[in-house]
């Protein structure tokens, strides 16, 4: 979309409406054309953008807790249509939740067949689903490499960080509570999910940061003061909400990061939720994604499958996308169609 936008605009551009070189000298050859010499002219505006500074990146939400088959295929299909710079995730890409290697091959295989189908590069980023122990914790290490990473691109910095960043020893905790409660869910166990221990574990709705992951912000906050936008992109909040979903913490591990972050410009997104919304935090925008794939609640009208849109110009547009709404040039949507799981 931004690469060929910016063609046709940068050559629309070049000098407006054509008259002639009355000295005979020729100049830059002009798109835009017309035959009337005077009078009215039936467009307002002949000042056409002269070139275009900005690009277009595109973030998908939650696939799993629940994936819909095609879903996230028809995504794939709607993105290249789209044509952004570059495609980020806010995490839970596969089902995980398990210590069995070959299983998280097959998933990730999987995952990736879809993802690899996109025609620009697309950026891996864990949330629960993808790092719920330390075996899966090293998986990634091996197939990806860092949890939490930083890059910058045409003077934005984004930075990508790991919500799932406890010790060892409180993941494997998390770890086997949230497995029990799973099979209180599923019936394989007896109780109630609302009374589990996992449901009243503050890492079941707001991410752990680790003093390391912390530190290493801090340096790239530090070595990047000029940018002129900051993107900060997590699975889990790391923020504490208003809304009393934050169970029992006082503190959230983003405030230490958003000392660092003042007097800057930045973006705080993240998914986890499965339920779009909004609000404002220390004057910027903090967001929660819907899904794109995941387990929707019935009838909740902030639970869509979207892909959002990021125009980044002097100051960032967010254009949220519901996937039933991108249709091909006939008026279809995209096929739902998976590749043959591993």
């Amino acid at each position: 979309m931004g690469r060929n936008l910016g063609i046709v605009l940068g050559v629309l551009a070049a000098t407006g409406i054509w008259q002639g070189c009355r000295d005979q000298q020729k100049g830059p050859e002009p798109v835009f054309r017309h035959d009337l010499s005077e009078g009215p002219r039936p467009w307002n505006s002949e000042a056409f953008e002269p070139t275009e500074t900005d690009f277009t990146f595109a973030i998908i939400s939650d696939l799993n807790g629940g994936e819909r088959p095609g879903v996230f295929s028809r995504a794939v299909a709607q993105l290249n249509q789209l044509d952004p710079t570059f495609v980020l995730s806010v995490g839970d890409l596969i089902d995980g939740g398990t210590e069995d290697e070959l299983q998280l091959q097959k998933e990730w295989d999987f995952f990736d067949a879809r993802a690899d189908k996109l025609q620009m590069p697309f950026f891996h980023l864990g949330g629960n689903h993808d790092l719920t122990n330390v075996k899966m914790r090293e998986f990634w290490a091996r197939r990806y490499g860092p949890r939490y990473y930083h890059f910058v691109f045409d003077n934005v910095l984004f930075l990508m960080i790991d919500s799932e960043d406890y010790t060892e020893d409180r993941m494997q905790e998390i770890y086997q509570a949230r497995d029990s409660a799973i099979r209180i869910l599923d019936g394989e166990l007896e109780g109630s999910y609302p009374e589990s221990t996992y449901y009243r574990m503050p890492e079941r709705n707001l991410g752990g940061m680790g003093s390391e992951q912390l530190t290493y912000f801090r340096e790239v906050l530090q070595q990047y003061p000029d940018v002129r936008w900051t993107f900060l992109l997590m699975h889990k909040p790391l923020w504490l909400r208003n809304d009393g979903m934050s169970l029992s913490r006082d503190v959230a591990p983003l405030e230490a990061l958003e000392t660092a972050l003042e007097g800057r410009k930045y973006t705080v997104i993240n998914g986890h939720f499965h339920r779009f919304s909004h609000r404002k935090r220390n004057g910027m925008d903090y967001m929660i994604l819907g899904t794109t794939g995941g387990s929707q609640v019935e009838g909740d009208s902030t639970a869509f499958d979207h892909v959002s849109l990021v125009r980044m110009g002097e100051t960032p547009v967010i254009t949220h996308l519901r996937m039933d709404g991108i249709l091909q040039a006939e008026g279809h949507l995209p096929p739902a169609q998976d590749p043959p799981r591993p």
